[in-house]
């Protein structure tokens, strides 16, 4: 059995760095294939272009496929519906488009999660969706955890 409950925004931090780093590596790979092939730079909106596709494709990808990304496995986070259901495209859609608002605006999206009584970000909302973090039945970092120990100071934020 998993307890879960609203992710908070040290734990979104991390798994953004995470997935952050995990595209940096993705772009460097496109890149070098791409300069190997043309034997020279490559820029223009084409480049570009082709960077945008597979940031929203990692992300559709993992969204849509796990309700998780690998930073977010990593950080015991998961997406879901507030019906329970899957994410649909449209959703996978409407969150990619309110995180690029956010990072936008500063990441104003993503430190909405401080002022938010349950823990929404831009994203969150705009897709009809929520973070969770996910404890494990064993997990002894929280005391909602089903842990017998009665040790309640982990910080699950």
């Amino acid at each position: 059995m998993h307890d879960t409950r609203p992710a908070g925004f040290a734990r979104r931090t991390g798994a953004l760095i995470y997935d952050a780093l995990l595209i940096l590596a993705l772009w460097f790979v496109t890149l070098f294939v791409l300069v190997a092939i043309s034997n020279e730079a490559v820029t223009g909106p084409t480049i570009q272009s082709i960077l945008f596709v597979e940031l929203f494709a990692f992300f559709a990808y993992f969204w849509r496929g796990r309700g998780q990304t690998l930073g977010m496995l990593a950080w015991h986070l998961r997406l879901t519906t507030l019906s329970g259901q899957p994410m649909t495209l449209i959703q996978v859609m409407l969150r990619f488009i309110a995180a690029m608002a956010s990072f936008v605006c500063l990441g104003l999206g993503h430190f909405w999660v401080l002022i938010d009584a349950d823990k929404r970000s831009w994203p969150d909302m705009f897709s009809d969706t929520r973070m969770c973090y996910v404890a494990l039945s064993g997990d002894s970092s929280g005391n909602s955890s089903g842990n017998s120990s009665g040790n309640s100071s982990g910080n699950n934020s």
